[in-house]
């Protein structure tokens, strides 16, 4: 393996957790394996393959990675939360995230399973980006400070977005 990796001069393709290992020990920070998806959407290091159903990530564009700055940008936007702590970022109850996800205002980036869930089912449990929920945070189009002061019991402002009559127009 170490005369491959001479003549090579870098880094054999690897899975997300040994990446991250790798991104740890250079820049000294905690890394998770998540990070790896979100710097292969912005095209810094690429997904190359996968093995037994897991991405393989390019060792060359990891061994060459130094970008300290788009790597604390892709741990904060690759971050993935799930259903109850992504409305609670959005500062929102849990029935307002539903009617976001509902409209296709929001979709899942992966899906998990839960502690409880046997591993041969499939996963339940839906997990959103950070960096999707603070771009949904700036949208023109979604009063915040409307929807958070509806009080509980009340109907939420983002209904008409699932609404009989928006799904005819």
């Amino acid at each position: 393996m170490a005369e491959i990796r001479a003549a090579t001069d870098g880094l054999p393709d690897m899975g997300a957790c040994r990446a991250a290992a790798v991104l740890e020990e250079r820049f000294e920070v905690k890394v998770a394996s998540e990070v790896l998806a979100e710097l292969d959407r912005v095209g810094l290091i690429e997904c190359v393959g996968e093995y037994k159903g897991h991405p393989l990530y390019d060792g060359q564009a990891l061994a060459d990675f130094a970008d300290r700055t788009a790597l604390e940008k892709a741990k904060h936007n690759g971050r993935l939360l799930n259903r109850t702590a992504a409305a609670r970022h959005l500062g929102i109850r849990a029935s307002d995230f539903d009617h976001l996800t509902n409209a296709k205002w929001l979709r899942p980036t992966t899906w998990v399973h839960s502690g409880w869930q046997r591993r041969r089912d499939v996963p339940c449990v839906a997990l959103y980006r950070l960096g999707d929920l603070d771009v949904l945070l700036e949208h023109p189009a979604i009063d915040w400070d409307e929807i958070r002061a509806t009080p509980k019991g009340r109907p939420s402002p983002l209904a008409r977005l699932t609404s009989r009559k928006a799904a005819k127009v």
